[in-house]
């Protein structure tokens, strides 16, 4: 049931049963009452729909949308001095219309609430709570709590290619906290969406995103991932779905469990397969590159070096950062793993938490460097971050830096622009 205590768990002894309901003969006008919390709460519990609205039904006279209901209450507790009775209606909560509202809802306000609960309160008579009850009874259908929360760290910060049988498709990688765990084609979290629907019937889950017919672009597949992700955030956070076969199948929980108890070799083939890592460029792109998950800094900034063009020898002005909370960059060390860091900045590095840099300290190798058009292009767009983000001061050129921004970019304009942009 979606039962959920409002005061620390109380015993048979301690509580008044569902049997003691409100007598028949009641006043059902909508009454508030105060509720001050002490040691043991606000000594109720609250049971009720797991889904928003309803059909609205008579109580007393008037018609009302699905309420949250009071299912327990601690005898001589805090709620039970305020006059709640055993099957009161909940129809706000601290002055908050909560008609129709979930479960979760209504819980999560009461435990807002502070020291001090106000609740406005619709009593029923028995007959009425039984006609009440068999609506909610029919919403559970079973007494597994979907409400029973379960903070799981899983995501899915990346994607890979795969080629099997002469069929290429992508799977999704998914993480808890910063360990691999498996990696699941769109098909079969489509699967795993039906099965789950089969078993919960009764659970509200979020949308997959939708099928696609043709082949995904880069955008089109890192959107399809962000869904995934969502759709598997929100399915797990109920406790009895992730506790279930179907999801710890999927997850592949039992596998990974036992690789942690002596599978050294399962860690090394999961740690061996290739990734695709976003990396943040001075002109606010990203550049995605596959590599290994365990792949070097240097060997990452090497395959960045490769996609965008930039010459062998000019590699060496360039290096991977980390970019740290309030604009700090780190540059990361030669023998730093970039995934790594990359899956523990996930959820909160916005594209990426990885950055490809110039790291170079003579204006004498920028300007020979820039004889190749991708380093004179990279260095003109840190120049113009650096501006930007208020590193260096332009003084006197930020107007020439904007016109240089506006035409065609030549070697030369950049290489001027650089030398009058230090004043050298």
């Amino acid at each position: 049931h979606a039962l959920l205590n409002v005061s620390p768990k109380m015993t048979e002894d301690e509580t008044h049963t569902s049997e003691k309901l409100a007598d028949d003969d009641i006043d059902s006008t909508p009454r508030t009452v105060i509720i001050k919390k002490n040691e043991k709460g606000f000594g109720f519990n609250v049971r009720g729909q797991v889904a928003e609205g309803g059909t609205l039904k008579p109580i007393g006279g008037q018609l009302y949308g699905p309420m949250q209901h009071i299912s327990a209450i601690l005898e001589n507790g805090p709620a039970d001095e305020a006059g709640v009775v055993i099957g009161d209606r909940i129809l706000e909560v601290n002055d908050f219309p909560v008609e129709g509202s979930n479960h979760k809802a209504v819980v999560d306000l009461i435990r807002k609430s502070g020291d001090e609960l106000k609740l406005v309160l619709v009593s029923v008579n028995r007959k009425e709570a039984q006609v009440l009850e068999q609506e909610v009874e029919r919403q559970h259908a079973s007494t597994r709590d979907h409400f029973e929360r379960r903070s799981l760290p899983l995501s899915i910060p990346d994607t890979r290619q795969v080629v099997k049988d002469g069929e290429k498709y992508t799977v999704y990688n998914i993480y808890m906290a910063s360990k691999l765990l498996t990696s699941r084609r769109y098909s079969e979290f489509d699967a795993l969406d039906k099965k789950l629907k089969e078993e919960f019937d009764e659970f509200q889950f979020p949308k997959l995103p939708r099928k696609w017919p043709f082949s995904l672009s880069e955008s089109q597949i890192d959107t399809r991932r962000r869904g995934l992700e969502n759709y598997l955030e929100k399915a797990c956070s109920a406790r009895i779905i992730v506790e279930g076969d179907t999801m710890r199948d999927f997850l592949e929980l039992k596998k990974n469990e036992e690789a942690e108890k002596g599978g050294a070799a399962k860690k090394k083939e999961a740690l061996d397969l290739d990734v695709e890592l976003p990396v943040l460029m001075a002109d606010k792109s990203t550049v995605s590159v596959r590599v290994q998950r365990d792949s070097p800094a240097n060997t990452v900034a090497k395959a960045v070096a490769d996609k965008i063009g930039l010459s062998k020898e000019n590699c060496q002005y360039f290096s991977l950062f980390e970019i740290c909370s309030h604009g700090f960059e780190r540059k990361l060390r030669p023998g730093e793993f970039p995934h790594r860091v990359y899956i523990k900045n996930y959820s909160s590095a916005g594209k990426s938490c990885i950055a490809f840099r110039k790291w170079i300290f003579t204006l004498t190798h920028e300007v020979i460097a820039s004889e190749n058009k991708t380093a004179a292009n990279l260095f003109y767009w840190q120049a113009v971050e650096d501006v930007s983000t208020g590193k260096i001061d332009p003084g006197d050129h930020l107007k020439q830096l904007k016109v240089y921004q506006k035409s065609s970019n030549t070697k030369a304009e950049v290489k001027n622009g650089r030398l009058d942009f230090f004043g050298e």
